[in-house]
């Protein structure tokens, strides 16, 4: 996969994309990034960016000509999605990134200050995705955010093969408890059916343990969650005899 980035600040990137998972995704060669700096894409001596807004009002706007420069000298191809990192955008999901992983090239506009003229959406963006309902200083870590969350998705990041399916929000619900050593710490045991070795048992305990953990503490994927019939019986008979803040 193909990512490239356009920011104002790409050293941003460099920490991130040279450790863990990022790293390996580039040593492995299942992920080709760059981080392009905006500036160099100004045609003043100046290298202007930003520009006060029309209308007035406070912040500065990253100017089209620029902007659009920058994208249309990176963008392999029309084929290519350009997505602006925004808090207008859709929201970043699970189902959401494992689209995106199918995807052979992205591009990636870091939004800075108070936005980006009207005129980048209308002539060169694609698509708009927000990490949350809240606001950052630009864009850089919302698409260090989004690269993480898709890149991890490739075949070969993480090693494993199916590890990714076996994370929270991969199958609707949010992962239950996981132990290591030692056994026993502090006078917390380890639960026995762990070290059973009944391998059904341990599966049916930890899916369940799953169920659980969506349920105490977000009931609402429950409606999207993929469950099947003794999923949904589990759930009653546990709604019917103990409240949603109850441990596992």
């Amino acid at each position: 996969m193909q990512i490239d980035a356009l920011s104002l600040f790409p050293a941003m990137f460099d920490s991130v994309m040279s450790a863990s998972m990022m790293w390996k995704a580039q040593e492995r060669g299942l992920l080709a990034f760059r981080a392009h700096d905006i500036r160099k894409y100004a045609a003043d001596k100046h290298r202007q960016v930003d520009d006060t807004p029309y209308g007035g009002g406070g912040g500065m706007i990253l100017k089209p000509d620029v902007l659009v420069r920058a994208i249309e000298a990176v963008r392999p191809s029309s084929a290519t999605p350009v997505i602006l990192l925004s808090p207008q955008g859709r929201l970043l999901t699970h189902q959401l990134a494992t689209e995106l992983a199918q995807l052979p090239q992205l591009v990636l506009v870091c939004g800075h200050y108070e936005g980006v003229d009207e005129r980048v959406r209308q002539l060169a963006i694609t698509d708009e995705i927000s990490i949350g309902d809240y606001v950052l200083t630009s864009g850089e870590l919302a698409a260090l955010v989004l690269i993480d969350a898709v890149v991890r998705l490739l075949p070969g990041v993480l090693g494993a093969k199916g590890a990714a399916d076996r994370d929270s929000h991969a199958d609707g619900l949010l992962e239950g408890a996981h132990y290591t050593r030692p056994h026993t710490y502090r006078g917390l045991a380890v639960p026995a059916i762990l070290t059973s070795g009944h391998h059904a048992e341990v599966a049916r305990w930890r899916r369940r343990q799953a169920l659980l953990r969506t349920w105490q503490r977000r009931p609402e994927l429950l409606k999207s969650a993929h469950l099947s019939e003794a999923d949904r019986e589990w759930l009653a008979a546990l709604t019917d005899r103990q409240p949603p803040n109850a441990s596992p």
